[in-house]
């Protein structure tokens, strides 16, 4: 059973729709001597039930690594790609950065980016058409997005392009990744691919095609790009039937505050410690929390406190996980009383804090700890 080119999950069911006698490709028309031999094919289109991927279940056309384009040169398409050149050069900031386009052709787009300044690049399957664009000066050479180990010369670049190639690709994903990881963090991506909204507004049955295997709505195209590790930054319409969007490289989220905070609190509590230890005065700690299990374990505390209060039944007599400190109900102070408590209950400080004075007497001190900071109550 085929399973959905980018979540892998088996496109079980019927076919949404079927084409019968549809065209086996979009190119390599037949002539006089082979279309006695040409005949067509049967194609299932499917929708994945858990991403949602409108797709065939066919097998890819043979040349689907080559960019075949007939229109790259018109008027028409140079403006629309000087115009998008334009403006993500200068929202972006990408001037004399590395630009490449991921399946060039003959380098009809990479010939319009040299105009701006940036480094333009290209890299195409078909060594027929890259021989095309060197002869027109372009620094374009035969290579492919093929795995995500795959690793392109002059990498890594600051942004990438892609025009109605995605669509053409049975694993995506791969060339997403291979793309991923020849960018530079925070890598930008202009991307185009035909528009599966459009096609189903106009009930364009026409528009389906071996050759094309994938059909993109906006939340499909999104997906993908989000779980190959990408931002949608930008999106719309144009020439009426194409999606576009402007991708970023999402980067690692910063766990630097994080850090910050587990260093100011072992340093808070040290203090504390040390400073009760010099007064000869015994520590508690009330609230047998996650919260709490983690900072005592963590930040060595633990080692300096004598129990933990908690007035939840059923986590009495028992440890605190990794430090093992005991778990003990309240009226245990009273056979080991402590000079301190702090308090790790968030939201219930205030509460615990006047139940200990009332119960253990006003002289105890009572502290609760909020962010990396302990604060007398």
């Amino acid at each position: 059973m085929k399973k959905c080119m980018i979540c892998g999950r088996p496109l079980d069911g019927d076919p949404l729709f079927q084409l019968h006698h549809a065209p086996a490709s979009a190119q390599n028309l037949p002539d006089a001597d082979t279309v006695e031999d040409d005949s067509g094919t049967d194609l299932d289109l499917r929708q994945c039930a858990a991403c949602g991927l409108i797709q065939f279940d066919c097998e890819p056309v043979p040349y689907f690594r080559d960019v075949i384009r007939g229109g790259g040169f018109s008027e028409t398409m140079q403006n629309l790609r000087r115009s998008q050149y334009r403006h993500l050069i200068e929202t972006y900031h990408l001037e004399h950065k590395k630009v490449i386009e991921i399946g060039c052709g003959e380098g009809e787009f990479v010939l319009p980016l040299t105009c701006f300044p940036v480094q333009a690049f290209g890299i195409e399957h078909s060594e027929t058409l890259v021989r095309k664009a060197v002869n027109r000066g372009l620094n374009v050479w035969k290579a492919f997005a093929e795995t995500p180990q795959t690793v392109i010369k002059n990498a890594p670049f600051d942004a990438f392009l892609m025009f109605n190639f995605l669509e053409h690709q049975p694993r995506p994903n791969d060339m997403l990744r291979c793309i991923y990881n020849n960018l530079s963090e925070g890598g930008i991506g202009l991307v185009t691919v035909p528009s599966f909204d459009y096609v189903c507004e106009k009930n364009a049955f026409y528009e389906l095609m071996r050759d094309h295997l994938a059909y993109y709505t906006e939340a499909t195209f999104r997906f993908l790009m989000e779980y190959n590790g990408f931002e949608v930054l930008e999106h719309e319409i144009v020439n009426g039937d194409t999606l576009s969007a402007v991708v970023r490289k999402r980067g690692k989220t910063s766990m630097k505050g994080f850090q910050d905070n587990l260093t100011a609190l072992k340093k808070c509590l040290s203090d504390f410690a040390e400073k009760k230890a010099r007064e000869g005065k015994k520590i508690a700690v009330w609230g047998a929390s996650h919260q709490a299990f983690a900072i005592l374990s963590v930040t060595g505390f633990g080692a300096h406190v004598s129990y933990i209060i908690d007035s939840a039944a059923f986590k009495q007599n028992h440890f605190a996980p990794a430090s093992h400190i005991p778990i003990v109900a309240p009226e245990h102070y009273f056979a080991e009383p402590a000079d301190a408590i702090v308090i790790v209950a968030p939201g219930y400080a205030a509460e615990i804090a006047k139940a200990a004075k009332e119960r253990f007497g006003s002289r105890i001190e009572t502290y609760s700890l909020l962010g990396d900071k302990l604060f007398v109550i």
